[in-house]
């Protein structure tokens, strides 16, 4: 007797393969979906200043985020720039040269805070399963709809992951995606309602922005992941249903087979 299977019952085989190998990518996507670190702002706009609000979740299970490393390219810089004073973490700035000088009130910019790194305490950091936020305020942004960060996410185990990957209109979202900060129509700092009093870089500020307003954003945030998961979610039901309706003809098919 032939151990060769039915090729009703192969061609099973090959589908339940397919099936599973669909699912698994399926979560993956799911799973990732929010994961990101990303950028957000309530009232930067072109040529005004505002507040970044950076959104870092933890991705390890078993490792710690101990440092974040936000680099400002030079067509992104700004003649001011501070950071958030964050309890347990220290701040460092790293100023850069200017190629072409920034006017700021008048005045010439010659450098600009080109790299803003976070790092945690000594024992400290984020932990798996949480996320924190870091908060930069400055200006002006540049006259351009959008702005991208690239950024260092580093873990206590010594590995990083590089948000740092350009997203490209049309194409499909890569792995790392950098933070891209639409700019909106927010407060200009032509009025000075938004603008840091003295204009300095580097100095440690405390936030103007209200408990709600930064409540607003993560609940936009959080509601941006849950769709992509959401959508992951049903594609995987799909999947599974329209395997399961394989699965059932196939046997049957099988079971012909078999019997004749």
């Amino acid at each position: 007797m032939s151990s060769t299977l039915p090729r009703p019952l192969a061609r099973l085989g090959v589908l339940v393969l397919a099936l599973l190998t669909a699912l698994a990518a399926a979560v993956a996507l799911a799973s990732s979906a929010s994961a990101h670190v990303t950028v957000s702002s309530g009232d930067a706009a072109p040529g005004g200043f505002g507040k970044l609000t950076f959104r870092v979740p933890n991705e390890s299970d078993t490792a710690s985020t101990v440092a974040l490393r936000v680099s400002i390219p030079e067509e992104a810089a700004m003649a001011s720039l501070r950071y958030e004073a964050e309890p347990g973490w220290t701040v460092t700035m790293t100023t850069t040269d200017l190629q072409t000088p920034l006017e700021n009130h008048g005045e010439q910019v010659t450098s600009y805070v080109s790299v803003v790194e976070f790092r945690a305490a000594d024992g400290g950091g984020i932990r798996p399963g949480e996320f924190a936020e870091f908060a930069l305020s400055g200006g002006p942004f540049p006259e351009v709809d959008q702005v991208t960060f690239p950024t260092v996410q580093t873990y206590s185990d010594g590995t990083e992951a590089a948000w740092i990957e350009p997203t490209v209109e049309g194409q499909a979202e890569p792995e790392r995606p950098a933070p891209v900060l639409t700019l909106g129509g927010g407060t200009s700092g032509s009025d000075g309602a938004a603008e840091p009093a003295d204009g300095a870089s580097g100095d440690t500020v405390s936030s103007d922005t209200t408990q709600t307003d930064t409540a607003a954003s993560a609940t936009e945030s959080a509601d941006a992941g849950s769709s992509t998961g959401t959508v992951a979610l049903v594609l995987s039901i799909v999947a599974v249903l329209l395997g399961l309706g394989g699965v059932a003809l196939g046997w049957r098919a099988g079971r012909r087979t078999v019997g004749t």
